[in-house]
């Protein structure tokens, strides 16, 4: 019952994981091990090289040779190991420039089908049709301009001249009153503080303070 009104919990996810990331993850891991089996047989030569020091200095000359022999053999798969390790690199960086590539062309493929509906959009025909009305369109209006200044005098252009400065003042006496009150009134200059006047009687009236208190003190 659970089942008929939950979700269904067996849906398989799509990996987006593809086998060329596959194979270049294995190659790369390859790689590594190889690497890591470098770096042991770097420290077995050194230590072969030095038992065998040892078994000179004690004596057992043939035991050194063998240490000897085993480290050179040692040695060349020391070196094919690095020929290995160089040729997996390249096959990793093949199938990954291989992927870009692959990418670029799937881009070019959707541009290039985005470019044929664009060009279905506009056919050769439609757009020498519209080109052939524009042109019209456009000889049309220049005989009718010929054909205006062929009819019109001078006077008669003068007086069109005037008639257009005409509306030109017109429009700017509509802009003018148009102003709104608030607008005049923040244009208007502000009034003084101090009245001239006002300021004349006071220094007048302080004078006459200033005598009279002079006399009072004699």
């Amino acid at each position: 019952m659970g089942n008929l009104f939950g979700k269904s919990t067996n849906k398989t996810k799509v990996s987006r994981v593809t086998e060329q990331d596959k194979a270049i993850l294995q190659l790369k891991q390859q790689r590594d091990k190889l690497k890591q089996y470098q770096k042991r047989i770097e420290l077995q030569l050194e230590k072969d090289r030095e038992m065998a020091k040892k078994c000179l200095a004690a004596g057992r000359k043939e035991r050194a040779k063998t240490l000897l022999r085993k480290k050179k053999y040692q040695e060349k798969l020391l070196t094919n190991a690095d020929a290995q390790i160089e040729t997996i690199e390249k096959l990793a960086s093949d199938i990954e420039f291989a992927l870009v590539e692959a990418q670029v062309v799937s881009g070019l493929k959707v541009g290039n089908e985005a470019l044929k509906k664009v060009n279905e959009m506009l056919s050769i025909e439609e757009v020498e049709q519209i080109l052939d009305e524009t042109r019209e369109s456009i000889e049309k209006q220049q005989e009718i301009d010929s054909l205006l200044n062929g009819v019109l005098t001078e006077d008669d252009e003068d007086d069109v001249l005037a008639e257009l400065e005409q509306l030109v003042s017109e429009e700017n006496v509509e802009d003018r009153l148009d102003v709104e009150p608030e607008d005049i009134v923040q244009r208007l200059p502000n009034v003084p503080e101090d009245d001239p006047v006002r300021e004349k009687k006071r220094k007048e009236k302080d004078t006459e303070r200033s005598a009279k208190k002079v006399a009072v003190e004699a």
